[in-house]
């Protein structure tokens, strides 16, 4: 038996149909190479994609998963993990990126907003440990962090909208 863990989340996948990668974070060493990830990311594919159950076991491995238009998501967790914890998780990212995609929660969708999965992801998951399983907190939260994007890392449409609508505020008073 091993020790209790808060490390319960071995990685969050988003495959598209035909079971190519479209977002891997993983939170350990199981698979250290892209060759490995991409093996065992085709092996869990090839076992989910026609079956419409939410739990595998698979290489000592509990998977959870669900599907969605043309995307799967996996949460993975040890073989001793509570399958609960990581369907928690797995909804929570759902909901939350149903959320922010206004509940467009396929791939185009998805690849246009990358960067808000980054964030939801960092925000529901940190080192395999699960910090947040609310989808209303990880939109408000991704929501505020998009909101503090450097000046220069912004287009220069958004610095002149955020300069319209300063000046329209200062106007208004």
């Amino acid at each position: 038996m091993e020790e209790p863990s808060l490390h319960t989340v071995k990685a969050v996948l988003i495959l598209d149909n035909d079971g190519d990668r479209l977002y891997a974070k993983y939170y350990d060493d199981t698979y250290p190479t892209v060759k490995e990830q991409k093996a065992f990311e085709k092996n869990i594919f090839n076992k989910t994609h026609r079956t419409d159950s939410e739990i595998a076991l698979l290489e000592g491995l509990t998977v959870v998963y669900k599907s969605n238009i043309d995307l799967f998501f996996y949460v993975i967790g040890s073989s001793h993990e509570n399958e609960l914890m990581l369907m928690a998780v797995l909804n929570c990212l759902f909901d939350s990126l149903s959320q922010m995609l206004r509940k467009n929660v396929e791939r185009r969708a998805l690849l246009e907003n990358m960067e808000g999965l980054f964030l939801a992801v960092d925000e529901i998951v940190d080192g395999g440990v699960i910090l947040e399983s609310d989808p209303q907190q990880v939109v408000h939260r991704v929501a505020l962090r998009g909101d503090d994007v450097p000046l220069t890392e912004q287009t220069v449409t958004q610095v002149l909208q955020s300069a319209k609508e300063q000046i329209k505020w200062s106007l208004l008073r």
